[in-house]
């Protein structure tokens, strides 16, 4: 039986399509901050601007970080702010595990830099459209010290991402 070339180059496209659709997700918002000056200082806050339409959505929000190997600790803590448009706020103390029981980076990436996708609110829906502004800074501090770490080293990249939930 002879296949034809339009035949192959059809069902080649169709698969590539469907792959390309199957890959999408529902992301509406993603951007990075990129650290730099070899860590992320203590009093460095990042912040990320969302304009916001759609109300009646359900959202999971992520703060999506890079690390290298030079991170020295097998969690992270983040305070967090979100800003709604009437200026309301709420603030979080939030810890991220970032290694397993033996010490190995969690997080996606098979070279030294390891890809994380840390759930920061599950569910949400914005209540009003606007501007919300999404703080996000460093609370690390060695154990049984009060002074944060001034230079955390080994973060790379924060980010925010917003998925909606289908």
């Amino acid at each position: 039986m002879v296949i034809s070339k339009k035949i192959l180059k059809l069902s080649f496209l169709g698969i590539v399509i469907f792959l390309i659709q199957a890959c999408q997700s529902d992301i509406i918002y993603s951007k990075y901050v990129p650290i730099e000056n070899g860590g992320w200082k203590k009093d460095q806050v990042l912040k990320f601007e969302i304009p916001v339409q759609d109300t009646l959505n359900i959202y999971n929000l992520f703060i999506n970080l890079r690390n290298t190997k030079e991170y020295r600790y097998s969690n992270l803590f983040l305070i967090t702010q979100m800003t709604f448009p009437d200026k309301s706020k709420v603030i979080d103390t939030l810890e991220y595990e970032m290694t397993d029981a033996e010490g190995h980076f969690l997080g996606s990436g098979f070279s030294d830099i390891k890809e994380n996708k840390l759930f920061y609110k599950k569910n949400a829906r914005f209540q009003e459209p606007g501007i919300y502004l999404f703080q996000v800074e460093q609370a690390m501090r060695k154990r049984s010290e009060v002074e944060g770490i001034q230079l955390l080293l080994g973060v790379s990249d924060v980010g925010i991402s917003i998925e909606k939930i289908e």
